[in-house]
């Protein structure tokens, strides 16, 4: 991937959306810029899970201003994150067109657990270098991550679906303050946080550190009210519950420190924080002034400079199914070929497709290791389903689609029309995995593949094909399958 000089991310968070804009010096991230518009999307959330129209008109809005900072940026130099609230809405493709039409860039809805990787790339890249473990919490709007790492490499992540907004409209809907309240939040945070008490306790790291606005909120209020005197402790959130519970209502808080802003998610932020605290036995938490956004920055200098997480994820998938590499390569080989090809004649976006391409070859038999019977959609679940760090929710859609169309039926593809790019992609892989059936290694012919407007046309030996009639046989039927689909597919006894 090309390098640029000056990168930007976008986060769109349950609570607040933020852009950062930065300058790339070396392997360092120098901030330029950054935007912050309170949008609280997790709010506009009804019960059936569909995000109202007020709230999509304020985050479109935010979206608008964002793009016009972004103006003149090229589009491989901006990666923008939706979070939680884009997870869950049931009306989230629909807003996402609309969305990515505002900012002028692409939108990445990724997963929690990726979000909970990239929260620890951008806080470890933020704080001193030290061989200790540390537990790094993210209380968002609409989820809570968290993570255990050493230096810049997250070891054990997790994403639990309770956040700041949620909490906050849940259990304190009119801004109420009262013993009741409080306590069925924190039972409910507590309870939550069960699932996950045996890996994060205090036994499994050395050092507690709160990133985005929920920790560092806190952190400040205890700190100016002299209830703590660094960070966030036990005895300072207990002295906060104190002045909280005789104020009754939030909007009758007067501290030092609490901005407007943040007075309608304290209560859920505050009530999640408690929970932690008590569940993971934390005695004292800092806080970082980094958090999602720079570790969105420092995964895309990561792709400038060929150390991309997918690629790694990649390879440990290959070792976790225990693909033949051979194999794969095999395939990977003759598909990116034939894509070069096919490049040659249309317009093609070669790069991204030839990446996509190789990683679609290299994963294509990893559901093999479930059952050799319609392995192919086996691949595809895991690759859809799993936790791929690195990736996000719709490259894994994608991934999976070219994985899940590489032989059978291609009905399962026909939405795909009038994506020729994509049927491009599609007939690579296809016809690999066709000249390699076999699993052998042996001298391919010389083969041509064209392509225009939506029909392809393949040549090859008549000879070879003689000499090979199941391979023959086989694309005969290949034919067949893709005039179902309402694609041409010709085949040629004769090199052009």
């Amino acid at each position: 991937m090309k390098e640029y000089a000056t990168v930007a991310a976008v986060d769109l968070g349950s609570n607040s959306f933020r852009l950062h804009v930065a300058r790339v010096e070396d392997d360092q991230i120098y901030p330029l810029d950054s935007l912050k518009d309170t949008v609280r999307l997790g709010a506009g959330l009804g019960a059936d899970n569909t995000l109202d129209q007020d709230t999509r008109n304020r985050a479109l809005a935010s979206l608008g201003r964002f793009g016009e900072r972004l103006r003149g940026l090229p589009r491989d130099a901006v990666r923008a994150v939706g979070t939680n609230t884009f997870r869950v809405a049931k009306n989230a493709q629909e807003f996402l067109l609309q969305a990515e039409a505002a900012l002028g860039f692409p939108i990445e809805i990724i997963a929690g657990r990726e979000e909970a990787r990239l929260i620890y790339l951008g806080v470890s890249h933020g704080l001193p270098a030290s061989n200790d473990k540390r537990l790094v919490v993210d209380i968002g709007g609409g989820s809570t991550e968290f993570v255990i790492g050493s230096g810049l490499k997250p070891q054990q992540m997790e994403s639990l679906y309770m956040g700041c907004v949620s909490y906050s409209q849940r259990f304190f809907p009119n801004g109420k303050i009262s013993k009741s309240a409080l306590r069925q939040s924190d039972l409910t945070a507590r309870a939550e946080l069960q699932s996950i008490c045996g890996e994060f306790s205090a036994d499994h790291w050395q050092q507690a550190v709160g990133s985005s606005g929920t920790a560092k909120a806190l952190a400040e209020i205890l700190q100016m009210n002299g209830y703590s005197d660094n960070g966030i402790t036990p005895e300072g959130l207990a002295r906060l519950r104190d002045t909280m519970l005789k104020a009754g209502d939030f909007s009758k808080l007067r501290l030092a420190g609490l901005h407007p802003d943040r007075v309608p998610v304290l209560g859920g932020g505050f009530a999640i924080m408690a929970a932690i605290f008590a569940e993971l036995d934390i005695a004292s938490m800092s806080v970082s002034d980094s958090a999602l956004r720079e570790g969105v920055l420092y995964d895309l200098l990561g792709r400038f400079h060929h150390h991309d997480m997918r690629e790694t994820t990649v390879r440990q998938f290959m070792r976790r199914y225990r693909v033949d590499p051979v194999q794969a390569g095999h395939v990977g080989q003759l598909g990116i070929d034939l894509l070069r090809q096919l490049a040659g004649s249309q317009p093609l976006d070669l790069e991204t497709a030839r990446q996509r391409l190789s990683w679609a070859a290299r994963l294509h038999e990893i559901g093999l290791s479930i059952a050799h019977s319609g392995f192919h959609k086996h691949s595809a679940y895991i690759i859809e389903h799993a936790d791929m760090p690195g990736f996000s929710k719709k490259e894994q859609a994608q991934l999976a689609r070219l994985v899940l169309a590489q032989r059978g039926s291609l009905s399962k593809a026909a939405q795909l029309l009038p994506d020729n790019e994509a049927w491009a992609q599609i007939l690579a892989l296809r016809l690999a995995v066709l000249f390699y059936r076999s699993r052998m290694d042996f001298e391919l012919p010389e083969i041509w593949l064209g392509w225009q407007g939506a029909s392809f046309e393949l040549a090859l030996s008549k000879d070879w094909l003689t000499r090979n009639p199941l391979t023959e046989n086989a694309l005969e039927n290949e034919v067949r399958e893709w005039k179902s689909a309402g694609v041409k597919l010709g085949i040629s006894g004769s090199l052009p």
